[in-house]
C-alpha cells in the first residue's frame, strides 16, 4: 500500500478536471474512455485496449457511474430540508467533519491487490487549487481499519465491495473550506511503474455543497445543546422585535434558509461578492465578518440596498418584506442589490445566510439604541428657548430600536478568557470598519466587560447599549450651554430575541450590560471611557431640592385610528404659601425609527400660576385626523415636555417614544397538516381606521410556498369591516412550520400575523432517488 500512496501523491499536480469523463493520463497518449457523468461514450480508442491475451484485471479500473448516496448522507448530516436535496436530481449538502458515503460502479470487480483508487476534491472556481491552501484534496482510498493516512487530513476508506461496485466512506476535516466542491475519481494499477502508469479520471458532474457543522465538537461553530441547534440552525422562521421601548412589537420573519436557490445564493456571495479569499471561507470569524459586509450594498453591490428616506419608488418598502427568501432569490437571479432594506430586514437576511451555511445565528433587537458618531459614549441633544431641536448640532442619534445579529462560535483569535459563544455582527450599513460597511464579530462578553479594544468594532457596539443621553439648552454661539437633563439608564433597553422552542420574547439585556446604575455598570463605563481616551466630564442634575415636581405621563396602548393625549403634571411642594409661574411646552412629532424627527403633529404652550400645595395637569389631545396625514412608517412619535419655573430658572425636560399599534392578522386553517397533503389557510384583518382601505393585498409565506403568494382583494374595505382571503398549501417536508401573512393597502401597511403548525410525515413516503451522473 505504501507504494500505492507514493504513486498517487503527485496526482493533484498532474491531473485537471475534465467533464468529458474518464481520461487516461500517460506520458505518451491521452485517449478518451467511457465513464462521463453516467453518459455512455464511444468505446475506448484502440490504443488503450489491453494487449491481446491479457485478462480484464490487467486493465485500469474504469468508473462507470457514481452514486452520492444523497438520501442517506443528508439524513446523517441534518441537511434533509434543503431544496437542493429535495429535487428530482438532488445534490448533496454535507456538513464538514462528518463522514459521508459514495458508491462507485466499475466496469469490472474491484481487486484490492491490483487496483488503486484516489478521490480528488477541489473547491469549485479555485484558480490554482493546491493541497497547501486546502483548495484541493487528493485522497487515496484505503481499506477500512487502515491507519496509513494522518488523522488530521481528509480520509477515504473502502467499506465494502458488492459485485462491480464499491462503497466508500469519506470524511472531510473540521476546518474545510465551505462552499461548492467538485469530485473526480482517479484509478490506476498498483503494479505499473510510475513512468508507464496509466491513470483514468472520472469527473462527477454535479457539485457537492460543504457547510459549517455545529454538530461537530471540532468545528469552531459547535453548539452542544440540541434544542439550541434546532432553534438557531434548523428553524426556518422566527420573531424580530420592532417598535419602541414601551411598545415592543414582535414581527414574524420567514428565514427560509432551506428554500430554493437560497444556499446557492449564499455560496455566491461568499465567492463572488466582496473581498473574502477562498481560504478565508474555512474560518467562521472571517466568514461572518464578510457576511456583515455583503448583506448590505454601499461598497460591494451586496444583497440589500438600505433606504431610510421614506421614498421607496423603484423598489419595495422595507416594511413590506415578510422574509428573506424573495430577497435572496431576486439577488441570485439579477446579481444586483435588492431595494430596499432597513435594520430588521438586514438582520433577517443575515440570519438566513448564516443558518444556510451552518452557522448558528439569531436576531437581537436593542431598544433605544445609540448611534454614537463621535465615539464619545454620550448622545447629545440641543434645544433652543422654545424647545425646538437644533438639527445642525444634533448629529448623534438614538434609534427607537435597532436590530443586529448574534452568531455562535469560538474566538481562538482572542486570548483565553471566555470570549467564545455569542458574537455580535451588524449588517446595517452605519459606519465603516477597515474600509467597508461592516461590524463585528465582537464578543458579547467583551461588550459587557467594556473591553472596547477587542476586535472587531467592540467600541461601537458598546456605545449602542451603554451611552449616556444628555440634553442641553443652547442660547447661541457666545452663550454657555445649560444642562437641562441627563439620563444614564435610557440607552440599551429590553434587548430581545426569540426564545428557544417558543414564539415568545427572551430578554438578553444582562448578557450585554450590568444592571443600570449598579456599581458594576458604572465601573464598566469608566473603564471603557479610559480605554477610548476620550475627555469626558460627568454632570449630575439633582432636582430633589426643587419645590416644583413634574410627572410626564406615559401613553397607554393606542391602536391606529384612535386619538391619544399627552399629559404633564406639576405639583408645588412648597409649604410656605409660595407660588410659582410655570411656562410649559408640549409637543408631538412624528419620528423615523432611527430617531430623526420628521413632522410636527401638534404643539401647545401653557402658562400657569401654581399655588403652594397644588397639583395641576396640562393636557394636549391629538386626534387621528391631526396625525394621519403626517404619519410615517412604524407609526412612531416623539412626545416631549419642556417646562421652566420662572422664579428659580429651573428647567425640566422629558421626552419619550410612542407608537400607535397596528392590528393583528388572524390566521385560521382547515384540514390536517400532513406532508404532501393539501390544507386551507384563511387570513382575516379588521379595518381599524375611520375610513375605507383601498388597493388591499395579503402576502402569504409558508410550507410548500417557494415564493410569496400575493392575494389582491376586490373593492374597498369599509371601517370596522373584515378583509379576508384564503388559499391552499401543500407542505413538502414534515416538522414545525410557520405560516406568515402580511397586509398592505394605500391607507394601512406593515401589518402582519403568523400561525405555527406541526406537519406530520406522510406514511410510507418513498425517498427521492439519489444523485447519479
Amino acid at each position: 500500500m505504501g507504494k500505492c500512496l507514493s504513486c498517487l501523491a503527485s496526482l493533484g499536480a498532474l491531473i485537471r478536471p475534465n467533464e468529458e469523463g474518464a481520461i487516461p493520463l500517460t506520458p505518451s497518449r491521452k485517449p478518451k474512455l467511457p465513464g462521463s457523468g453516467g453518459t455512455e461514450l464511444p468505446k475506448p480508442p484502440t490504443e488503450v485496449k489491453p494487449p491481446e491475451g491479457s485478462s480484464t484485471e490487467d486493465q485500469v479500473l474504469v468508473v462507470q457511474s457514481v452514486d452520492l448516496c444523497v438520501s442517506e448522507n443528508v439524513n446523517n448530516h441534518h441537511t434533509s430540508e434543503y431544496d437542493l436535496v429535495q429535487k428530482d436530481k438532488p445534490k448533496p449538502v454535507l456538513r464538514r467533519g462528518f463522514p459521508f458515503k459514495v458508491k462507485v460502479a466499475f466496469n469490472r470487480i474491484y481487486n484490492g491487490e491490483k487496483d488503486a483508487i484516489c478521490l480528488v476534491f477541489t473547491v469549485k472556481g479555485a484558480p490554482n487549487p493546491t493541497y497547501a491552501q486546502g483548495t484541493m484534496n487528493v485522497i487515496p482510498v484505503v481499506p477500512a481499519g487502515d491507519d496509513v493516512l494522518p488523522s488530521d487530513g481528509w480520509q477515504a476508506r473502502l467499506l465494502f465491495v458488492d459485485d462491480k461496485s464499491a462503497t466508500l466512506e469519506v470524511t472531510s476535516v473540521p476546518n474545510t473550506i465551505v462552499g461548492e466542491w467538485t469530485l473526480d475519481i482517479d484509478t490506476k494499477l498498483k503494479a505499473a511503474r510510475d513512468e508507464d502508469a496509466q491513470t483514468l479520471r472520472y469527473s462527477v458532474k454535479d457539485p457537492l455543497f460543504l457547510i459549517f457543522n455545529p454538530w461537530s465538537k471540532q468545528d469552531p461553530v459547535y453548539m452542544s445543546d440540541p434544542e439550541c441547534r434546532k432553534e438557531y440552525v434548523l428553524n426556518e422562521s422566527g420573531l424580530i422585535w420592532r417598535g419602541s421601548h414601551n411598545r415592543l412589537r414582535p414581527c414574524i420573519w420567514n428565514y427560509g434558509q432551506f428554500q430554493e436557490n437560497v444556499l446557492e445564493c449564499c455560496c455566491h456571495v461568499l465567492s463572488h461578492v466582496g473581498r473574502l479569499g477562498i481560504v478565508g471561507r474555512a474560518d467562521p470569524i472571517r466568514v461572518v465578518r464578510h457576511i456583515s459586509s455583503v448583506v448590505n450594498s454601499p461598497d460591494d453591490n451586496g444583497i440589500l440596498m438600505g433606504n431610510w428616506s421614506g421614498d421607496y419608488s423603484g423598489g419595495q418598502s422595507p416594511t413590506s418584506w415578510g422574509g428573506s427568501v424573495a430577497i435572496l432569490q431576486q439577488f441570485f437571479k439579477t446579481k444586483k442589490p435588492v431595494k430596499f432594506g432597513q435594520c430588521w430586514v438586514f438582520s433577517g437576511v443575515c440570519t438566513t445566510v448564516c443558518r444556510a451555511l451552518g452557522i448558528p445565528a439569531r436576531g437581537i433587537t436593542n431598544f433605544s439604541s445609540a448611534h454614537d458618531t463621535h465615539n464619545s459614549l454620550t448622545i447629545d441633544y440641543f434645544f433652543d428657548e422654545e424647545g425646538e431641536p437644533i438639527e445642525r448640532l444634533n448629529i448623534d442619534s438614538i434609534w427607537n430600536f435597532h436590530v443586529w445579529n448574534e452568531v455562535w462560535m469560538e474566538r481562538p483569535d482572542l486570548e483565553p478568557g471566555g470570549y467564545g459563544g455569542w458574537q455580535a455582527i451588524d449588517a446595517t450599513p452605519q459606519e465603516e470598519s477597515d474600509g467597508a460597511f461592516r461590524c463585528g464579530p465582537t464578543s458579547v462578553v467583551a461588550i459587557k466587560r467594556g473591553e472596547v479594544h477587542k476586535p472587531y468594532d467592540t467600541s461601537f457596539l458598546f456605545s449602542e447599549v451603554n451611552a449616556d443621553k444628555v440634553y442641553w439648552r443652547y442660547r447661541g454661539p457666545c452663550q454657555p450651554l445649560k444642562l437641562i437633563a441627563k439620563k444614564t439608564d435610557i440607552i440599551g433597553q429590553f434587548l430581545s430575541t426569540k426564545a428557544v422552542g417558543r414564539f415568545e420574547r427572551d430578554d438578553v439585556t444582562e448578557e450585554y450590560k450590568y444592571a443600570e446604575e449598579s456599581k458594576e455598570e458604572r465601573e464598566t463605563m469608566v473603564r471603557a471611557l479610559r480605554s477610548c481616551r476620550n475627555v469626558f466630564s460627568r454632570y449630575y442634575l439633582n432636582d430633589d431640592f426643587e419645590d416644583v415636581q413634574f410627572d410626564f405621563e406615559l401613553l397607554d396602548d393606542i391602536i391606529i385610528g384612535s386619538p391619544f393625549s399627552v399629559k404633564l403634571k406639576a405639583k408645588n411642594k412648597n409649604n410656605k404659601n409660595k407660588d410659582y409661574t410655570l411656562k410649559v411646552i408640549l409637543r408631538v412629532d412624528t419620528m423615523l425609527y432611527t430617531g430623526q424627527l420628521k413632522n410636527l403633529v401638534k404643539k401647545d404652550t401653557f402658562e400657569i400660576k401654581l399655588a403652594a400645595g397644588v397639583e395641576e395637569e396640562m393636557k394636549m389631545s391629538v386626534s387621528y385626523d391631526e396625525y394621519d396625514k403626517v404619519l410615517v412608517e412604524h407609526c412612531a412619535f416623539n412626545i416631549a415636555a419642556l417646562a421652566t419655573v420662572e422664579e428659580t430658572a429651573f428647567d425640566y425636560y422629558a421626552q419619550d417614544d410612542f407608537r400607535v399599534r397596528k392590528p393583528d392578522i388572524v390566521i385560521e386553517t382547515e384540514g390536517d397538516f400532513v406532508q404532501g397533503q393539501e390544507f386551507t389557510v384563511q387570513a382575516t384583518l379588521l379595518n381599524p381606521l375611520p375610513k375605507p382601505l383601498t388597493k388591499a393585498m395579503f402576502i402569504l409565506e409558508g410550507p410548500g410556498i417557494s415564493q410569496p403568494i400575493k392575494l389582491t382583494l376586490k373593492g374597498n374595505i369599509p371601517p370596522e369591516k373584515e378583509a379576508k382571503v384564503s388559499c391552499k398549501l401543500i407542505p413538502k417536508t414534515p416538522g414545525e412550520k410557520t405560516i406568515v401573512a402580511k397586509f398592505q393597502s394605500k391607507e394601512l401597511e406593515d401589518v402582519d400575523g403568523f400561525k405555527n403548525i406541526n406537519v406530520r410525515p406522510k406514511a410510507n413516503l418513498t425517498n427521492k432517488p439519489d444523485s447519479n451522473n
